[in-house]
């Protein structure tokens, strides 16, 4: 197939998702829930699984965290389903392209992971929206770049009832640019955390500084600060949290939102760092692109 969904790859996408759904079981309903106990208790017991989900790194620095953060989702709602991603060519040449051994490292399978990539914003959008459509993926990652005039509140709207209808989880993963005007069910904003160094002073876990910018069941802003564990497969408190604690502080990590001046240190900590490509010769074996 050509790496990029003009017509002709739109409808062989098409074809391949029918195919899974036919191939699929009837597809999951409910909650994803993060796996620590603070945070799925705040949000009632995670995000809701058949919806739009909207990830914001506050700069470009950042999108290596958003992306830990938005694939540790991916898993969790996938729950061994495929996963497709939707990726813009740009994204590519201006953050590196997807490295499987990272992916590895976060606990995803390369095999499980289905790749489009289009040329513009429009072919993500609609790449996206027929992922979206599918019962048979557990989760859905649509990755533009820049603020695209057609990604508008009527574009998230088809992204929202899609979802809505095959109950695929749909994370819509952006970059640098401000909130708009949108039908997600959640809205975060996601920066990197230093991690907890392990013995001989091996890299901890991936941390990150997680806000809640926007939640369509009322709760306001808040702050969390989680890992990602890959043998559990979950986010959990992270140790700053047990610091709190230590020091007799409050021990809900349910945090008021923290003012400008307080943003966390920006230090990408994901185990697939956006400026390194994968080897030469474009992606890796164990992702299989279509589109």
């Amino acid at each position: 197939m050509q790496p990029r969904p003009d017509p002709a790859s739109l409808t062989d996408l098409r074809r391949h998702l029918a195919e899974m759904a036919l191939r699929g079981a009837p597809a999951a309903v409910g909650q994803v829930s993060f796996g620590a106990p603070a945070l799925d208790a705040a949000l009632g017991g995670g995000i809701a699984r058949a919806a739009l989900h909207e990830v914001y790194a506050p700069a470009t620095a950042d999108l290596a965290a958003a992306t830990g953060f938005a694939v540790g989702l991916a898993i969790r709602a996938a729950a061994g389903r495929p996963i497709l991603w939707v990726r813009q060519d740009v994204v590519d040449a201006e953050t590196g392209r997807l490295h499987p051994p990272g992916l590895t490292e976060l606990g995803l399978d390369p095999s499980r992971v289905l790749l489009v990539r289009a040329r513009d914003a429009e072919g993500v959008l609609r790449a996206g929206a027929e992922a979206a459509r599918c019962p048979a993926l557990g989760a859905v990652l649509i990755e533009p770049w820049g603020e695209p005039r057609r990604l508008d509140l009527t574009a998230s709207r088809r992204l929202a009832l899609a979802a809505e209808g095959s109950g695929a989880t749909t994370l819509l993963l952006r970059a640098a640019v401000a909130p708009q005007p949108s039908a997600a069910s959640t809205r975060w904003q996601v920066a990197s955390l230093p991690s907890r160094a392990l013995e001989a002073n091996a890299p901890g876990a991936p941390a990150f500084s997680l806000r809640l910018l926007r939640h369509r069941g009322g709760l306001g802003e808040y702050e969390w600060r989680v890992e990602w564990s890959r043998d559990r497969q979950s986010f959990q408190e992270s140790d700053v949290r047990n610091r709190q604690a230590a020091a007799g502080r409050d021990e809900i990590t349910l945090q008021p939102r923290a003012s400008p001046d307080a943003t966390p240190l920006s230090r990408p900590v994901v185990p697939f760092p956006a400026d390194r490509p994968a080897a030469a010769g474009g992606p890796g074996p164990d992702i299989r692109r279509t589109g």
